[in-house]
């Protein structure tokens, strides 16, 4: 008889320690037949880029050839905030390109040789471009820069 009461004592404490720990199981979700289930997640935030809130400018890009007297081509239009990038080449000579409001200019270069220069196109209006070499302005080296 001892012997059953011990049996029945190790049988309820197993039990006992069986029902404590299944008290504190998580169960894992059942419905994984492709049903809809709700969705208990909060969706998340979109960002904000901190600083300026500025859209991002692409760069106009474009290529001027200059050759004895000429550019080529003689005029480039663009919007007032663009990035401007003019890789000049000089293909005859010896030339440069110029342009003042913009504080824009390549060295003087020997042809053949190629320069790049970039600015923001930040005031509206028609700017002259030139080769500032001897009279080259004069002779017509020079074309326009039109901004809208």
């Amino acid at each position: 008889m001892k012997n059953l009461y011990i049996i029945v004592l190790v049988l309820a404490i197993l039990g006992l320690l069986f029902f404590m720990k299944d008290g504190k199981k998580v169960e894992a979700p059942t419905n994984l037949d492709g049903v809809d289930t709700p969705n208990t997640v909060a969706p998340l935030k979109e960002e904000t880029p901190v600083g300026d809130n500025k859209p991002v400018v692409a760069t106009k890009e474009f290529t001027v050839t200059g050759e004895n007297f000429s550019f080529s081509p003689s005029v480039i239009t663009v919007k007032k905030g663009d990035k401007v990038k003019i890789t000049f080449k000089n293909s005859e000579g010896f030339h440069d390109f110029v342009i003042d409001e913009f504080g824009a200019a390549t060295k003087q270069t020997k042809a053949p040789a190629t320069e790049v220069l970039e600015f923001t196109a930040d005031k509206v209006g028609s700017f002259e471009y030139y080769c500032s070499v001897g009279t080259h302005r004069a002779m017509g080296m020079k074309g326009t820069l039109k901004v809208e």
